[in-house]
């Protein structure tokens, strides 16, 4: 009796993981059809793009396609060793020999201003900003300019970086600004009397209110630019197998990764919706818009509220003192 119970119960456990199997692959088979996919055969000759957080991952992908589509290529990396890395591997790649790497912390206001002034001392135009660069689990820690370090990593120093150009990309137009957010904004929770959360955080909620202000930027910029040729859009990537996540302790990361294996994008197929947003001649006129899938999406209410944005960018402006000669909008 007993062998015969033993021997239902490994028929059933074969079953059960036949069955776990097959639901693996069969939304692995949905989540590759339902990826959008951006149009290849767009063009990126005499185009300047910069790509912030471009030695790994999705911005890693997003750059090596607009070298492929022939455009002049700036790798804005805080790891010049990974940087300089990754620039070579693009360029033997694509055979596009005109992609460089430039470092930038956003750690540091000043490496943001330094990175910003090189730039505008090098480059006539910027057609196409990627504020990808961001990062997790960076703790309750301040910045050496006394900004929370996670949002400054994730919006204070990419805020402040899209200033400093915006001059530059507003003479370049047509132009385009893509922000990078992720469906993590929906749970945000911005006080705006302590938008550096002085009274203490946790890495969730800093991650999840930087990606709201990803999209109120990009909401904001669209406002306020609106009529020009320069279009402001944000993005969710999906669920991607990137290093984002480096920083959360082990005995959350590794299971996390074991779960999302299942379900992940890999970084090719998340930079889709980027290189959609910075290439695709169907979105031209669309600015101020949050994009999922290479598709328009709904942002949170938060996310569209316009004076709650206003208020957004003025602390924005004053935590990285910007100055009124900074201002192009």
């Amino acid at each position: 009796m007993s062998a015969a119970l033993s021997s239902v119960s490994q028929s059933y456990g074969v079953l059960g993981a036949a069955g776990l199997v097959g639901a693996a692959v069969f939304a692995r088979i949905y989540l590759t059809m339902s990826s959008g996919k951006a149009d290849p055969s767009v063009k990126l000759i005499s185009k300047t793009a910069i790509v912030t957080g471009a030695n790994t991952g999705i911005g890693y992908e997003a750059a090596k396609d607009f070298a492929r589509r022939g455009a002049k290529v700036i790798l804005a990396c805080r790891d010049m060793t990974k940087a300089e890395a990754a620039k070579n591997t693009i360029i033997m790649e694509t055979g596009n020999d005109q992609v460089f790497a430039k470092k930038v912390d956003f750690a540091s206001l000043t490496s943001v201003r330094n990175f910003a002034k090189d730039i505008l001392a090098t480059e006539s135009k910027i057609h196409i900003l990627v504020n990808n660069a961001g990062a997790a689990g960076l703790g309750d820690q301040k910045s050496e300019d006394g900004n929370h370090l996670g949002l400054q990593v994730n919006h204070f120093g990419p805020f402040l970086l899209t200033n400093l150009l915006l001059g530059r990309i507003k003479e370049s137009a047509p132009s385009r600004i893509v922000n990078v957010s992720a469906m993590g904004h929906r749970w945000a929770k911005i006080d705006l009397d302590d938008i550096n959360m002085e009274k203490g955080s946790k890495d969730t909620v800093v991650y999840c209110n930087s990606k709201l202000c990803n999209i109120i930027t990009a909401n904001e910029i669209a406002r306020r630019l609106k009529g020009t040729d320069v279009i402001a859009n944000s993005l969710h990537p999906g669920v991607v197998m990137t290093e984002i996540f480096r920083n959360l302790p082990g005995w959350f990361r590794v299971p996390l990764h074991g779960l999302i294996k299942v379900f992940y994008k890999t970084p090719e197929e998340g930079a889709q919706t980027i290189i959609h947003l910075a290439t695709s001649p169907k979105i031209e006129k669309v600015s101020g818009e949050y994009f999922v899938d290479c598709k328009i999406a709904t942002m949170s209410d938060q996310a569209k509220d316009v004076e709650f944005a206003k208020k957004i960018w003025d602390l924005s402006e004053q935590c990285v003192k910007l100055q009124d000669n900074e201002k192009f909008y």
